[in-house]
């Protein structure tokens, strides 16, 4: 069988929509439909589903960045698509999404509404004969996607947690996108594992406070968390003892 002739998993687009929109608008709508369904997120009465532009083109390798892009800005001219911005951090531009459904169906002739109204539905048929789609960055872990790890707004929560016992604050932006990059990695990423390190060097800092000053937190959290600090046993911490290094 030819490998080229639906040997994975299609993405599927009604002609109807593409005729409406444009066929590149219709892909990327239908694929922004489909997460939106399964989309948890809800705010002012809507769901919406976000992602960075290098997250989506994953999802549309056939397009580059740049056609990616403006094929997205092209359905907020058109008014099919609805941006906004919801993240905690101030510094975070993601961009959220959704579809304004009451636009689209609108843009339905009189006499052509059965076919139109079939173009929000499409979603539900692409279920059963799409099931490894990428996964959009607000769903959970599972087990065939653990590189997926956390929702951007449960990453920055978990990144103010940490960041407020780091002992130097300069450089958060920077830091936060470290660690952003750093969780994404691995589901095994997690803060549990930097606040062990983190109590490691603050001990480290502690027993060296004559010379050794905190380094940025941008240094820190873009991987110096990984770095081998020996502490002295006769620190004790709930009776026990931490070493690292030789």
């Amino acid at each position: 069988m030819n490998n080229l002739l639906i040997s994975e998993p299609p993405l599927q687009v009604l002609p109807t929509l593409a005729v409406r929109v444009g066929l590149k608008e219709a892909i990327v709508l239908q694929q922004f439909h489909y997460w939106l369904q399964r989309s948890g997120n809800n705010r002012d009465g809507y769901k919406w589903v976000y992602n960075s532009y290098d997250e989506w083109h994953k999802q549309f390798p056939f397009f580059s960045k740049v056609t990616l892009r403006r094929t997205i800005n092209s359905l907020e001219k058109q008014g099919y698509l609805v941006s906004g911005n919801y993240n905690k951090a101030g510094f975070d531009k993601t961009k959220w999404y959704r579809i304004d459904y009451q636009r689209m169906n609108k843009a339905c002739d009189q006499n052509d509404h059965t076919r139109c109204s079939n173009c929000s539905h499409a979603g539900d048929q692409n279920e059963q004969t799409n099931t490894n789609r990428l996964p959009e960055t607000t769903t959970e872990t599972t087990k065939e996607n653990s590189a997926a790890v956390a929702a951007p707004s449960s990453i920055e929560s978990d990144f103010e947690e940490i960041w407020s016992a780091y002992p130097s604050k300069k450089g958060k932006k920077q830091a936060f996108n470290h660690y952003k990059a750093w969780r994404k990695k691995s589901a095994k990423h997690s803060n549990d594992y930097l606040f062990t390190q983190l109590k490691l060097y603050k001990q480290y800092i502690a027993q060296n406070k004559d010379w050794y000053r905190p380094m940025d937190g941008s240094t820190w959290f873009n991987g110096r968390f990984d770095d081998e600090y020996q502490v002295s046993t006769e620190q004790k911490h709930e009776g026990r003892e931490y070493w690292t290094g030789g």
